[in-house]
């Protein structure tokens, strides 16, 4: 066999295997065209990620007995949101003996529980809504050392109240970005409604997805008249908009959505016509700021991300804070300007990375990014429970430990 005619079958088979990922990307791409396949891929709500534990027994993810309560919340459009309400542990350790007598699992009405009763008759309680990222549970991942790191600044007095959105775990529903608003307001509405909490004694958590959702539903209630703002909005790993997201995110970390098509401008922008939920967080948080601006409302947001997050690069949180800045000023300001600002008065914390701090007359927008902390991690880690004290305590400065 000649050298031509053994590079020919090398080249022949080679192209098969080449030939077969093509095939399957095709059909990837296409199958994202419809939005069943395309809300499984964005949503990732199918991955459960706790199959083999009984969400509604908490103290198998490490919880004391009965220091979470799981029940469910009614939406406007009347979906059953699954909800986990979780005691502060040193408002647990003093009511340890009666929250042990009550029966443990779901309950159907929350306000018979003792944990119930402690957050709605303290005055003094401070509430964070958790609005967790893409797949799994409100049990999946970190989420868990998650809500410990958001109450540990004052064990005694933050409650965490975490829910699956319509189509995740026990929720009934199916994901879509309408859905995740209506599902994140009657959270809220819950908040200030049943458990009684004002809205200045009340924080919004949100994570990589729940960033999104948690811009959006703050967003909402900031321009209604009259506005509810609240103590502040801490978000992790946010992103700028899903069209922005899938030019460089890949499904676990390895298999790319459009990315390999950002070469070819005109194909690319084709295919994000189909696009059908775009979570324009960029231009939700320029909303959020004019309106709370406009008004005169005090307002807080935190944005924390770390460099070595592979899921969702840290430079989508230069982005949205660029288009934070930017809304609170009249004249606004390029992003090349806001960078040189920067340079001049950041914070620079050596491996524990660097902080910005933008104020106005009436918010602050504080940019944390970490050196490290993955996409996940991070969320357990100390930076979160001082971003959710901070703002509590600014909100009302006698609130300190």
């Amino acid at each position: 066999m000649t050298a031509s005619e053994i590079a020919g079958s090398i080249f022949k088979y080679a192209s098969i295997p080449i030939a077969i990922g093509v095939g399957l990307y095709a059909i990837l791409l296409g199958l994202l065209t419809t939005s069943t396949f395309q809300s499984h891929v964005v949503y990732l709500h199918a991955i459960q990620m706790t199959w083999f534990k009984d969400l509604n027994v908490p103290e198998t993810f490490g919880f004391l007995k009965n220091q979470v309560t799981p029940f469910s919340i009614k939406t406007a459009d009347g979906q059953e949101l699954y909800a986990w309400h979780i005691l502060p542990v040193e408002l647990y350790r003093k009511h340890q003996m009666s929250l042990i007598e009550e029966p443990v699992g779901f309950v159907t009405d929350i306000k018979s529980r003792l944990g119930f009763q402690l957050l709605r008759e303290d005055p003094d309680a401070r509430l964070i809504l958790h609005m967790h990222g893409a797949g799994g549970t409100v049990a999946s991942g970190y989420r868990v050392p998650n809500y410990r790191a958001l109450s540990a600044g004052h064990p005694g007095k933050i409650h965490v109240l975490t829910f699956d959105y319509r189509g995740f775990g026990k929720s009934t529903g199916s994901p879509s970005e309408t859905g995740l608003v209506i599902d994140a307001l009657a959270v809220v509405d819950w908040a200030m409604n049943v458990a009684g909490i004002p809205a200045s004694q009340i924080l919004i958590f949100g994570q990589s997805m729940g960033t999104a959702v948690s811009i959006a539903v703050s967003k909402h209630l900031a321009i209604q008249d009259p506005p509810i703002v609240f103590a502040g909005t801490v978000l992790v790993a946010p992103f700028v908009d899903v069209a922005t997201l899938v030019s460089t995110y890949r499904i676990a970390g390895t298999v790319p959505i459009l990315s390999p098509l950002a070469r070819f401008p005109l194909l690319f922008r084709y295919l994000q016509r189909f696009i059908r939920d775009k979570w324009l967080s960029k231009d939700s948080i320029a909303q959020y700021i004019r309106a709370t601006e406009f008004n005169g409302e005090k307002y807080r947001v935190a944005i924390i991300h770390a460099q070595d997050d592979f899921d969702i690069p840290w430079h989508h949180s230069e982005l949205v804070f660029w288009h934070a800045v930017n809304a609170s000023m009249a004249s606004g300001i390029s992003y090349d300007e806001l960078e040189q600002k920067k340079l001049d008065s950041k914070a620079d914390l050596g491996a524990g990375g660097s902080v910005m701090e933008w104020k106005t007359d009436n918010g602050v927008i504080r940019e944390e990014i970490l050196k490290t902390g993955l996409h996940d991690v991070i969320m357990g880690y100390p930076i979160v429970t001082m971003a959710v004290m901070r703002f509590f305590e600014a909100a009302d400065p006698s609130f300190a430990i």
